[in-house]
């Protein structure tokens, strides 16, 4: 339900006899993303040599421009050339070594990073609903970071952040992790989110943080990674790879939702500290307005003004 807000989910417990319904969030549909061929960067050595075994192209140099994506004639040319292969061959024809060359001149020739249209996105307002909708919380937070690439596979990292009551103050913040809007739920030692989340300094936010450890405050963490190859730990798909660029990119959305949430709860503090100081003047407003009533000689209907004036004033200087 948080990853998915467009869609009402209903939920029936085993043995249960009423389902729990999570209610759409949002009316508009997630975009389809296009499809498109492997990155060079991304391919395998054992990928590549079934695919030159199976491709219908004629030549390795039209195979090149046909089954991967951001290879031009002059990037095939030049992967040719450093791999030692001549245009013509066959894809079918090329042996073993042949393809090991191949494979890594694909990794040493410069080549433009892939398209992104092939991810799939929650989105910040999306996000920010399913996520209000879902936790109650006094501020939310997110942000969408551009795409960036990991052996030549597009992701894209989300982060969302609930922080303030009624979440609870004195335990460690909950981590909700989702890669292509399908939760992760177990595993969470072992994922390159929670490893992103520990290692993030909360403490520069006004959030504690114990030595290593999640954050501890009213605090619930939301993290999404679309790719069209999500690194998985292991075929049970619970955790994610801690690849750098992984991690790197979930560290800065953390760092960015982090920020707004210190802004907020610096606010929620310089209001509280301005109307403790305001409670405290007005404690002894009725004292001074008769204090100045014995030095100005004034009547009752004046003093009155006087207690009002500064009242008001009080109020005006405070904004309040």
């Amino acid at each position: 339900a948080l990853a998915n807000p467009h869609a009402q989910i209903r939920f029936t417990a085993p043995g249960g006899k009423l389902p729990h319904v999570f209610v759409r969030a949002v009316k508009e549909v997630p975009e389809q993303p296009r499809e498109i061929q492997p990155h060079p960067y991304g391919v395998e050595l054992g990928t590549l040599i079934k695919m030159l075994g199976s491709t219908k192209a004629r030549r390795v140099s039209a195979f090149m421009r046909e089954e991967f994506c951001r290879v031009s004639d002059r990037v095939a040319n030049e992967i040719l050339k450093e791999a030692g292969l001549p245009k013509q061959i066959s894809p079918k024809k090329v042996v073993r070594g042949e393809a090991e060359n191949l494979h890594q001149a694909m990794n040493s020739v410069r080549i433009m990073a892939p398209p992104t249209d092939c991810l799939a996105p929650i989105g910040v307002d999306a996000m920010i609903e399913g996520l209000s909708k879902e936790v109650d919380a006094g501020f939310y937070t997110a942000i969408t970071r551009s795409p960036a690439v990991y052996r030549g596979h597009p992701f894209q990292i989300e982060v969302a952040l609930a922080y303030g009551e009624p979440l609870p103050g004195d335990q460690p913040a909950r981590c909700f992790r989702f890669a292509n809007r399908v939760p992760l739920l177990y595993q969470g030692g072992g994922c390159a989110i929670t490893k992103a989340v520990t290692s993030t300094s909360w403490r520069k936010y006004d959030i504690q943080q114990p030595r290593g450890g999640m954050p501890v405050g009213p605090l619930a963490i939301y993290v999404h990674m679309a790719s069209v190859w999500v690194p998985f730990t292991s075929e049970s798909k619970e955790a994610i790879a801690s690849y750098d660029e992984i991690i790197k990119e979930i560290r800065l959305g953390l760092q960015e939702c982090g920020r707004q949430v210190g802004v907020h709860i610096r606010k929620r503090r310089r209001i509280a500290e301005a109307q403790r100081k305001a409670d405290y003047i007005t404690k002894y407003l009725p004292t001074i307005a008769e204090a100045l009533k014995d030095i100005l000689e004034l009547d009752d209907e004046e003093t009155d003004t006087v207690a009002e004036v500064l009242a008001d004033t009080l109020r005006r200087s405070r904004k309040l």
